[in-house]
């Protein structure tokens, strides 16, 4: 295809801004005399609040308000913002009586100064009832143990939902025979994989703000994923009509899903309601450790049948998901960890997928980059490898005999969506053998594989790993964009779709002007403001480039037919004689600029604003996919893992902007690695997490970064905008499964517990000796 802007390393639109400091975060929205919150967390995993004294706190000058159990609403929601009704259950409050984790929200002071509301805090009286908690899934599904959740909470939509037994959601999907396919196996074997919860650790920690404009209506800034979203939530929380309320979603410093649930937004709502002032609530570092959101931690059991040859005859997985104490996310993450990952693999004649997500008291799961096929992929990937070794199969082989391929597709798209029953596919773009085969030669696959190189004692591994995803959700999600034109030829972009600092403003504003035939320059993007854009479910699963992208080619193309109408208006001709291109309209005879077109529509004849809008939704989810390899060096005598290179092959159709995209891959591996070997919370015996800072939870730096390449093939997938498929996801499923694969190939150990530590490897090699 010979794009002029489709394709190309183009600048981000707000590089400048960011780069020079002067784009706008949320604490640079200017307020007047603001209140500050602080938040009073509680210090029991488990308990009944008898009594909550705030006497001595009242009393302490430039305290204003103070928020608990005893005078706010009751009223059940989940914090996931999701589309309506929400998938997640109804099972919080913004105040309980119940505290059901370390870090669970008790109370809240608003005051003069966020000095004041903390020292307020302290000098809040709280009589607790300590109740047994539940601290791991297996003691929580336990007949005898206690149940968090036994009041009124209830799931939004027909699912399996059954808190009486500490399940916040359950899921059997199955296609074939798996019984009858073990039986026809020549082998069967038993897996159990573990991943740990993680932090998102975005660099800009969640911060709202509330004001009213000049006509009573509120306005709320905040650093979210989901602006339509939080507006909904902060309806159904405060009373407020949605018309009365304005959500802007300013640049954010990161998000990674932990900022597509709504936490601060009906606190800050509620206080600026209830007093009449403007109101800003920032979390510290510290808090979005222990009362924000997590990655579920999950074990992955998956039995396994095979022939001699490799064939797979079944595969039954078991998850079991820890939601913590609240069902954000429980359903949809969980069925992830079977529909983005089970289809890849099509060649299994029968397959079983069981999952549970149970409440424990403990942190709160949420939506985190990979959504639940992450955990997965750690698991299989390693089977697959095993299976490759035992039968002395070269695992890249097997690798592009296994996955699925253009043409195909899996029953289980059909078996399992996300939260429903899911939509039948056929695959219309697939590169991953490609992947496989770039990748391979990339890094040295064949002359390094198998070789166990040794250099005194580090010992050299290679290892390997596949994966898709998805870009969006198909018959649920949904994306508007509209346009206008300028007198001078260019075009006002305005879209619900929010950049997270992902480039969406700039890929969005590439698809416009590819479609006008303009220069990216020409479009002036708007996005992320409720009461000035369309709507937009926001940036999550994937679905900006897919489904925003497609809402805005659609909308440029209604505004390219006005633009031909006008023209041959001008030029005195039929509308099919106009061509367009680089801005300017022809016939074989004649043209008119843009801006010739623009001043004549709005001030010379027939006059009318040439603009448009349009809406998308999908019936597919074309899954981008990624082939990822691991080149380590193991030292046998400290368990010490040195990562000297990681590669990357992506197939996600026409990158719209290849540099974005790359930087996404590099952004979700170096997310994938760290997740791998050095994340990690840690928690006392009380529940408490005992290291929520960056000195004690180790994320990768750019100093631990090892030699990195990203690789970009474009496919073209027919049902997306330009081809295009989603990129930001796919990379962080491969290093986990990578590494712990080039470690088996270096020592012969294998790791199946995540985080992969020097300890677990010199224990393992202990063992095995």
């Amino acid at each position: 295809m010979n794009y002029q802007q489709i394709g190309k390393k183009i600048e981000k639109i707000d590089a400048v801004s960011l780069s020079s400091g002067e784009a706008k975060f949320t604490a640079d929205y200017p307020l007047k005399h603001p209140l500050h919150i602080a938040v009073l967390y509680s210090p029991h995993a488990f308990a009944e609040i008898i009594s909550i004294d705030t006497t001595s706190a009242e009393k302490i000058e430039g305290v204003i308000d103070i928020l608990h159990h005893g005078n706010t609403s009751g009223t059940l929601h989940t914090t996931a913002g999701q589309g309506y009704p929400e998938p997640s259950p109804y099972d919080m409050r913004l105040f309980d009586k119940k505290v059901r984790f370390v870090g669970d929200r008790v109370a809240l002071v608003a005051a003069n100064s966020k000095e004041i509301a903390q020292k307020a805090i302290q000098a809040i009286k709280v009589e607790y009832k300590i109740l047994t908690p539940v601290f791991s899934t297996e003691e929580a599904l336990e007949d005898i143990s206690p149940k968090l959740h036994t009041d009124d909470e209830h799931a939004a939509i027909p699912v399996d939902y059954f808190p009486e037994k500490n399940i916040a959601a359950e899921i059997d999907a199955c296609y074939g025979d798996v019984e009858k396919g073990f039986k026809d196996a020549d082998f069967i074997e038993e897996y159990l994989h573990s991943t740990h919860q993680a932090n998102h650790c975005p660099m800009e920690p969640h911060i709202s703000s509330a004001t009213f404009d000049e006509k009573g209506r509120l306005v709320i800034i905040s650093s979210t994923q989901v602006p339509f979203h939080a507006r909904r939530i902060v309806s159904k929380l405060t009373g407020l009509k949605i018309r009365d309320i304005r959500v802007i979603k300013p640049r954010i410093g990161g998000g990674f899903g932990i900022k597509q649930e709504i936490i601060l937004e009906p606190l800050v709502a509620l206080v600026a309601i209830r007093n009449k002032r403007d109101v800003l609530c920032a979390m510290s570092r510290e808090e979005v450790f222990i009362a924000a959101r997590t990655r579920h931690a999950m074990q992955t059991r998956i039995k396994i049948g095979y022939k001699k040859n490799g064939h797979i005859t079944a595969l039954e997985q078991h998850s079991v998901m820890n939601a913590g104490a609240y069902g954000s996310h429980a359903l949809t993450v969980l069925s992830n960890a079977g529909g983005k990952v089970l289809p890849l693999f099509n060649k299994i004649d029968n397959i079983r997928f069981w999952g549970r997500s149970v409440y424990t008291n403990t942190l709160i799961g949420g939506a985190y980059r990979g959504y639940g096929a992450t955990q997965s992929y750690f698991a299989i990937n390693q089977i697959l490898d095993d299976i490759a070794c035992k039968l002395n199969l070269d695992i890249l082989t097997y690798f592009k005999s296994q996955h699925i391929k253009v043409g195909e597709t899996s029953p289980m798209f059909k078996a399992l969506g996300e939260g429903t029953e899911g939509v039948e596919q056929v695959m219309n773009s697939c590169l991953l053998s490609e992947c496989i085969d770039r990748g391979a030669a990339e890094i040295g696959w064949y002359e390094k594989r198998q070789k166990r190189i040794t250099n005194g004692d580090s010992v050299k591994g290679m290892g390997a790993a596949i994966a898709m995803q998805g870009s969006g959700i198909p018959r649920i999600d949904m994306a508007a964009a509209s346009m206008k034109m300028n007198e001078d030829g260019s075009f006002n972009l305005y879209v619900g779709a929010t950049d997270i600092g992902t480039g969406s403003d700039t890929v969005l504003a590439q698809i416009a002007a590819e479609t006008l035939t303009v220069t990216t320059k020409n479009i002036i993007v708007l996005s992320s403001d409720t009461d000035l854009t369309p709507f937009d479910v926001g940036a999550y699963a994937s679905s900006t480039t897919y489904i925003s992208g497609s809402a805005v080619k659609k909308c440029a193309e209604l505004l390219k037919e006005q633009i031909f109408s006008v023209a041959a208006e001008m030029l005195n001709c039929q509308q099919e004689e106009i061509t367009l291109e680089k801005g300017i309209a022809s016939n074989k005879y004649n043209q008119v600029s843009l801006e010739e077109i623009g001043y004549y529509s709005t001030y010379t004849c027939n006059q009318f604003q040439i603009q448009a809008s349009a809406s998308s939704t999908v019936e597919l989810s074309p899954p981008p996919f990624a082939a990822t390899f691991a080149e380590v060096d193991v030292d046998i005598s400290t368990g010490k893992i040195k990562i000297d290179r990681l590669v990357t092959v992506v197939d996600c159709g026409q990158a719209i902007n290849p540099k974005l995209a790359e930087g996404q891959v590099e952004g979700a591996a170096v997310n994938g690695i760290s997740f791998a070997l050095t994340e990690q919370y840690l928690f006392n015996e009380k529940g408490a997490v005992t290291n929520p800072s960056f000195w004690d939870y180790k994320i990768y730096n750019i100093a631990d970064i090892p030699p990195m390449k990203s690789i970009i093939l474009d496919s073209y997938e027919s049902s997306g905008p330009y081809g295009a498929k989603s990129v930001a996801e796919i990379a962080i499923n491969g290093p986990a499964p990578a590494i712990a694969n080039a470690i088996y190939d270096a020592v012969g150990i294998r790791i199946n517990d995540l985080p992969i530590t020097p300890e677990k490897i010199l224990k393992t090699l202990r063992a095995k000796s």
